[in-house]
């Protein structure tokens, strides 16, 4: 794997390249940005999921990705998670002066979903959605939680996933991560409030 670059705090940047027999992943976020995407993962679905993530969350995000999609998706789905978790936590930096907490609920049509994170310095996913088909096109919606345990091991994040009600798979995944998005962009903000203090009675997180 290719060391990251460091961090910038001031406008809270990173880039991630992570190398593996199975993918050759780059990732470059901008926490601070206005919702751009240039995405081509080789997955399509992916892309128009990480498009939501980029918009809702108002965060530029760059994702190239070479994987052995000759197999199937589950690699190249994974590892875009991972590499984009250590790209939020590197660009996060020590987290100082954000609000920390993050929800969203979003509906789409029949569909809604509830995301809340907390970037607590911990890892732990509860992802609760009952799809109501295998696939979306060609998209195994299993792969969604992979995605998600992927980014929550390397972001060092909580995040709690819940689809309360939807018919149609598409619907029921994309209310997921444009919920993902909205719930980060809340979490990211800096907290006028705070003063530049670490969000947490232990000092650090």
């Amino acid at each position: 794997m290719t060391a990251p670059t460091p961090a910038n705090p001031a406008n809270r940047t990173a880039r991630i390249e992570r190398d593996t027999r199975e993918t050759r992943i780059a990732v470059a976020v901008d926490l601070d940005g206005t919702g751009r995407a240039d995405l081509a993962t080789g997955v399509p679905f992916l892309d128009h999921m990480l498009d939501q993530v980029a918009r809702h969350g108002l965060v530029d995000l760059a994702v190239k990705a070479d994987g052995d999609l000759h197999i199937d998706a589950h690699h190249t789905v994974e590892d875009v998670g991972i590499a984009l978790g250590q790209a939020f936590a590197r660009a996060v930096g020590d987290k100082a002066g954000i609000v920390r907490y993050g929800h969203a609920y979003v509906p789409l049509d029949e569909a809604l979903s509830r995301v809340v994170v907390d970037l607590s310095g911990r890892p732990g996913l509860e992802f609760h959605v009952a799809f109501t088909r295998a696939r979306v096109g060609a998209f195994d919606v299993d792969l969604a939680r992979e995605f998600f345990q992927g980014f929550v091991n390397h972001a060092l994040c909580t995040l709690h996933v819940d689809n309360l009600r939807g018919s149609n798979a598409h619907h029921q995944c994309e209310t997921v991560f444009k919920a993902f998005g909205r719930a980060l962009r809340m979490a990211l903000a800096r907290d006028p409030r705070a003063g530049g203090a670490i969000p947490s009675t232990k000092g650090t997180l």
